[in-house]
């Protein structure tokens, strides 16, 4: 005879994996399996970024990013404070280099406050110096709202409360298989049947291939986008406080190289954004062929190709030429050299390409009989962990009756 099924199997033991089963498990007090397919929690996205607790500035007002950034920050700052997990709240220096950038400058300030960010300071070139000695630029904002943390910490202190309230977290566990029953799912995972009521699908860099798996749609396809970094040696690290940015290029959904003060310690640069040729591809030649295919057979490829090939031409021109990389820093700090930096870990980022070739820029949810797939989580995903799993949870409770 059969066992009774799980409630609810989540797919991807990232951070929005793991928040979304730290609301089941306390807030409906749902049984709840975590499928992860590597050996550890956080081994992609979520273990490979910069480790910025992201303020909200940069989002549309009233877009989910924007309102789950926002109270997913205040959320974050909390849980650090109650579970002792290092960070800091430093802010950041957004800087336009050039006069023409100021009136973009101006719509941050405006989304910013919109999104209530209290405390931003437009600053002169002499202000700027006070916060970072040896910034260059015309002007800048200081948003005191952005940190620092270790998601990879936050993360596993996130798995932590899950195996506490009685769930259970399966590391190499690749999901390989599916069926459907008439009143449950079953998913393979690894060479063990798991037997759900529901599915959440939070598999990040595989989360369309998971949707496709389990006979829904996406919509979209997800394309990797490698950031390259590099790290200052430590002879180098005054030359930054803290945080420091460009003001972004509106058209996309990268914000340009940067330089950030790493919670353990050090300082990175970057990243860049470059074409991945393998979905967990962290270095520059490693090569699959199912998923450079993936996107080269997809029509969404070639119409975001032919819409941003002259930027695309320059991010790979910075991965393949330190000298171009270094200038793009020296924007910001004219005093970085050659000498003071070092390759440091890519990361990847899952990004999905809709099919008129429109990169994604907000969180893209699909939802199924039994099932609900998270398809796009993209930053400020790590900041906003805590309110996007609590909005994953709540639409699971109404759509399945939890």
């Amino acid at each position: 005879m059969r066992g009774k099924p799980v409630d609810v199997t989540v797919v991807g033991g990232g951070i929005v994996g793991m928040a979304t089963a730290k609301a089941l498990v306390e807030r409906y007090k749902s049984s709840v399996v975590v499928l992860e397919a590597e050996a550890e929690l956080a081994a992609h996205q979520t273990g490979r970024n910069s480790g910025v607790i992201h303020s909200g500035l940069y989002y549309r007002p009233g877009s989910l990013k924007a309102t789950n950034c926002i109270a997913g920050r205040q959320a974050l700052y909390r849980f650090c404070e109650e579970h002792d997990i290092p960070h800091q709240r430093c802010g950041k220096l957004v800087v336009a280099t050039r006069p023409e950038q100021v009136p973009a400058l101006d719509e941050l300030a405006r989304r910013g406050s919109a999104n209530g960010l209290l405390g931003l300071k437009r600053l002169g070139p002499e202000e700027m110096r006070e916060i970072e000695p040896y910034i260059s630029g015309v002007e800048a904002l200081f948003v005191p709202q952005t940190g620092i943390v270790d998601f990879v910490a936050v993360t596993r202190a996130y798995g932590r409360i899950v195996s506490e309230m009685g769930g259970e977290i399966r590391t190499g566990a690749r999901v390989s298989g599916f069926a459907r029953e008439p009143d449950r799912l079953v998913l393979t995972a690894g060479c063990r049947e798991v037997h759900t009521k529901y599915l959440i699908n939070c598999a990040g860099l595989q989360s369309d291939r998971i949707a496709r798996l389990c006979g829904v749609d996406p919509g979209i396809r997800i394309v990797p986008f490698r950031g390259e970094y590099f790290a200052l040696k430590a002879p180098a690290h005054h030359l930054v406080r803290n945080l420091i940015y460009p003001v972004p290029d509106p058209r996309f959904p990268f914000l340009g190289v940067h330089f950030t003060r790493m919670i353990q310690g050090g300082v990175l640069a970057g990243p860049n954004a470059v074409l991945a040729f393998k979905r967990e591809g962290y270095k520059k030649y490693q090569l699959s062929l199912r998923d450079v295919l993936s996107w080269l057979w997809y029509r969404g490829f070639w119409r975001m190709a032919a819409r941003y090939w002259r930027m695309g031409l320059g991010e790979m021109w910075r991965s393949v030429s330190k000298s171009a990389f270094v200038k793009g820093l020296q924007l910001l700090v004219p005093e970085i050299a050659r000498t003071h930096l070092v390759r440091a870990d890519a990361g990847v980022r899952a990004q999905a390409l809709a099919p008129d070739g429109t990169l994604v820029d907000d969180f893209h949810v699909v939802q199924a009989e039994r099932q609900i797939h998270v398809l796009n989580a993209p930053s400020p995903a790590a900041t906003a962990s805590l309110s996007i799993g609590e909005t994953i949870a709540e639409m699971a409770a109404r759509r399945f009756g939890l």
